[in-house]
């Protein structure tokens, strides 16, 4: 069975990164290369992090982190953390950013490639321990600092899991000041992310209760609290903020239960390096069609969830989310976002063997999976 996993010490709360040097210190890491994305490095938040890095540390940087992250781009990074004499790993931006950083640090005492470490290619337990990492989260979505999981679109173009306590960062600094400048539209497709995470793993067949109970708690801050559209509406909220990122650090420690189908379709989607598709954003566009799907099949998990959110218990779900994605200003569905009929094999191939059917409260049919592409598309 699943175990909620509090394996590392997060920093949690404003003006947390000045913590980074004694974290650093605490890890003995020396010279750290930080894994980011160019969009960090145009408005300064690299300055920021680096600033904040006492001058006995030298850090490297690499800043080329694709939207989805890719087995090339990590192959380019250990590259330079080999090269760089790095000691040490730190993934400073969203989920891309840590989830490349991740892979790195596994990478830099693994053999092989990274593909081999797959969950599909049963690499799970390959896995032995990584060089330290700090994970540093610069949206609230993916809860990647806290979580033992990797998502990398592979050299041969699947988008696959890599899973292990290993995994989990070593230290996590979580600032929601961090996130104060991250626009609109960003902010809500994070934190649909976050709440895709917290409902699936509530969702999920796997009796966790502290794990289910933290899920609800997310999305209790994300709906209830009405973080969610506060943090869209404001950027500036700083409690709004603060709720969001728990919520996403919830989502995460959450799903060591497990997701579902929701994981499955958007991680074929995302692994269209032509489409470069914003996971969390998948994530809000397809769930309603899931909750739709498996509304039969979950027991009183609605019930739950509805009563989580602060709304009737009789309240269509489904329904719900799709207005929350409309007043949040995401697609409403799939074609908005440049995905078509013709791309539905090969997405019902990915779909059928992702990691995430494991767990899902149940599990469609070939025929099942192509209805819901074209459900999802409309």
């Amino acid at each position: 069975m699943p175990q909620l996993n509090f394996k590392n010490r997060p920093y949690f709360g404003h003006g947390e990164i000045t913590e980074i040097s004694n974290v650093l210190r605490s890890l003995n890491i020396k010279k750290p290369l930080i894994c980011t994305d160019p969009g960090l490095v145009e408005i300064g938040m690299l300055d920021l992090l680096r600033n904040n890095i006492s001058n006995e540390i030298s850090s490297v940087v690499f800043d080329k982190t694709p939207a989805n992250p890719t087995e090339e781009a990590v192959e380019i990074a250990l590259e330079k953390y080999k090269l760089e004499n790095c000691d040490g790993v730190i993934g400073f931006g969203g989920g891309s950013s840590l989830d490349l950083g991740k892979t790195v640090a596994l990478m830099a005492n693994h053999g092989g490639k990274a593909t081999d470490y797959s969950v599909n290619e049963g690499g799970t337990a390959k896995i032995k321990e990584t060089v330290p990492m700090v994970g540093i989260p610069t949206t609230s979505g993916t809860g990647s600092e806290v979580s033992g999981g990797a998502v990398i679109v592979m050299n041969d173009g699947r988008k696959l899991i890599l899973v292990s306590n290993y995994l989990v960062p070593d230290a996590a600094i979580c600032d929601p000041d961090l996130t104060m400048g991250l626009p609109a539209l960003m902010t809500a497709g994070a934190g649909m992310d976050a709440l895709t995470h917290c409902i699936e793993a509530i969702l999920s067949p796997h009796i966790d209760p502290p794990a289910e109970a933290v899920g609800l708690d997310g999305v209790e801050r994300i709906i209830r609290g009405n973080n969610l559209v506060k943090a869209v509406a404001d950027g500036s909220d700083k409690e709004a903020r603060w709720n969001m990122m728990m919520a996403s650090t919830e989502g995460a420690m959450a799903f060591s239960k497990g997701l579902g189908a929701v994981h499955s379709m958007s991680h074929a989607l995302g692994a269209d390096k032509n489409l470069k598709l914003h996971h969390g954003t998948l994530n809000g566009v397809i769930l309603p069609t899931i909750l739709r799907f498996n509304k039969d099949h979950v027991d009183d998990k609605y019930n739950r969830i509805c009563r989580a959110m602060g709304i009737s218990e009789s309240t269509d779900l489904a329904g719900f989310i799709e207005e929350l994605n409309k007043k949040i200003g995401l697609p409403s569905n799939l074609s908005k976002m440049g995905v078509t009929e013709d791309m539905i094999p090969w997405l019902v191939d990915h779909s059928t063997t992702d990691p995430s059917n494991q767990t899902t409260p149940r599990l469609p049919s070939q025929n099942q999976w192509e209805k819901l592409f074209v459900e999802a598309m409309n």
